[in-house]
């Protein structure tokens, strides 16, 4: 059954352009990926609750191999990128209480919600 799924529209420009560059459709160039991904995960040279360790803290990111070391970077960028739902939950809380919420583009603290402020 097929379902749908959001994907960023940077990301969605990099597969049309992997997709037309190798005559696959969309659906084909994301499951190709989609199949690289997971041989490489289980593949000797990569190991996939390794990086998991490391993304948990449990293993020191000087013990990754560097293909490991590549993945863990991409996985830890990505998860750093959006504030977690116990982060949200904080500066809602916060904005509630009429508390500063982060800092705008200047570097100054910011109250009110609905701003410019950066989380």
């Amino acid at each position: 059954m097929a379902q749908s799924v959001k994907l960023s529209d940077d990301v969605m420009a990099t597969v049309r352009r992997e997709a037309d560059l190798h005559s696959r459709s969309v659906a084909g160039q994301i499951t190709h990926w989609l199949r690289l991904g997971r041989a490489i995960e289980q593949s000797g040279a990569y190991d996939h609750k390794r990086l998991t360790d490391a993304l948990e803290g449990r293993l020191d990111t000087v013990e990754l191999r560097e293909e490991e070391a590549i993945a863990w970077l991409d996985a830890f960028t990505e998860k750093m990128s959006a504030p977690s739902a116990t982060e949200k939950t904080f500066f809602a809380k916060r904005r509630k209480l009429g508390l500063g919420v982060g800092l705008d583009k200047a570097g100054n603290l910011v109250h009110a919600a609905g701003s410019d402020a950066v989380e």
